[in-house]
């Protein structure tokens, strides 16, 4: 099958670990022809957003990316807000897709692929949404005109056409319905994970050992690792204070990742030889980092690190958050209701001092959470539209 990726309603960053990274990839190796068209946004300068020049290149995966430029026919600072281009259509023509997905909805350019599918009725369309309450429409602009009107006529435009729209959170699911009007049955539950096909939970003892060797970590320490972009909102400033509250000799904490300009990180943060902030790492990297650890701490908003560590078998700590309960498989996670220094020193000595509990956690974590969130099967999913999610099942059924 020839599978067009699209990703034009947002950045689109090589060589890092998204869902528009993965899913193209393991399209790729599961004997697909796949190509990715995206916008010119990316990481510039150690992680900040930038933009680069239009054109095509092969990426880290083999696969042809072909980055368009913004369109002409309007000013520039709208173009780049509302996400149109020039030459899209000449793109869909030319590689003649029996597929196309769409990562995400949000760009004016959703009537030229309707334009493109009314006259070439066989071509399936499927889109998924990374949109939610907690991450766009936060003031009254961006909900009422940007998404309940602009993005909603993107969405109109495409509903005749597409097969299923994807919430990759229940509250992803939420919000397409409520904010786009796209009806129940349309929407169905596509997680973000783990990509199983850049780690062996086989070789999972000795990446542990090499990897802690690297890090100058003993065996026996307990490892607590957490990272991404981190923000303010990331609250890993109350992770540190409470891993030094803690004062336990064999905790220690693994900090990677860029830190953002409104971070609430410091120097002296991380005066304290058990804390190891170690900077951005590659996706590849951040897989064996997890492997690594005993167990993931994520007590500020979400990101794709949340699936990733659950898909990878590590128990973790995570801000409770309505719509994202998708993470506990049964046991393998604790949620964290303001993510606070007491409360993570609280759930830490929960952990440390009940071998029996962690131990539980681990063996949740290391069954449903390795199989669940898989993206070789996450990725079959997206593609044959076959069943419906149990999480789909139940995600707009009323309090």
């Amino acid at each position: 099958m020839k599978i067009l990726h699209c990703a034009l309603a947002a950045f689109y960053i090589d060589n890092y670990g998204y869902q528009e990274n993965i899913l193209p990839k393991i399209h790729k190796l599961q004997g697909h022809t796949v190509k990715i068209v995206a916008s010119t946004e990316t990481f510039i300068n150690n992680g900040k957003l930038g933009y680069i020049e239009a054109g095509s290149y092969i990426n880290e995966h083999g696969i042809e990316v072909t980055r368009i430029p913004y369109t002409s026919f309007l000013p520039h600072f709208a173009a780049i807000k509302l996400r149109s281009y020039d030459n899209l259509y000449k793109e869909l023509v030319d590689f003649k897709p029996d597929l196309i997905f769409l990562h995400d909805v949000q760009f004016l350019d959703a009537f030229v692929i309707a334009k493109y599918l009314r006259k070439n009725p066989s071509v399936r369309l499927v889109a998924d949404g990374h949109a939610d309450y907690i991450n766009s429409a936060r003031n009254w602009f961006s909900l009422e005109i940007l998404h309940k009107i602009i993005y909603r006529r993107c969405v109109k435009a495409l509903l005749p056409f597409t097969e299923v729209f994807y919430g990759t959170l229940p509250a992803r699911m939420v919000f397409f319905n409520e904010v786009y009007q796209i009806p129940e049955e349309k929407i169905r539950f596509l997680p973000m994970g783990a990509d199983d096909s850049v780690f062996d939970r086989a070789n999972s003892v000795d990446i542990r050992r090499r990897m802690r060797g690297e890090l100058r970590l003993q065996d026996d320490d307990f490892v607590v690792i957490t990272g991404g972009k981190i923000d303010k909102n990331k609250k890993i400033d109350e992770l540190i204070s409470s891993v030094k509250r803690m004062r336990d000799p064999k905790l220690k904490l693994i900090i990677f990742g860029s830190i953002a300009d409104d971070s609430c990180l410091n120097e002296n943060d991380l005066h304290d030889k058990r804390i190891q902030f170690i900077g951005w790492q590659n996706a590849d990297r951040i897989y064996d980092l997890l492997l690594m650890s005993d167990l993931g701490v994520f007590p500020g908003t979400h990101s794709v690190l949340w699936e990733q560590t659950v898909g990878v078998g590590l128990p973790a700590l995570f801000r409770s958050w309505e719509g994202m309960y998708h993470v506990d498989v049964g046991g393998n996670c604790l949620f964290l209701q303001g993510g606070t220094e007491m409360e993570i020193t609280d759930a830490l000595t929960k952990i440390l001092t009940d071998r029996e509990f962690y131990e539980k956690m681990k063996d949740a974590a290391q069954t449903a959470g390795v199989t669940q969130f898989s993206y070789s099967q996450i990725a079959r999913r997206s593609l044959n539209l076959m069943g419906t999610d149990r999480v789909s099942e139940a995600v707009f059924c009323d309090d």
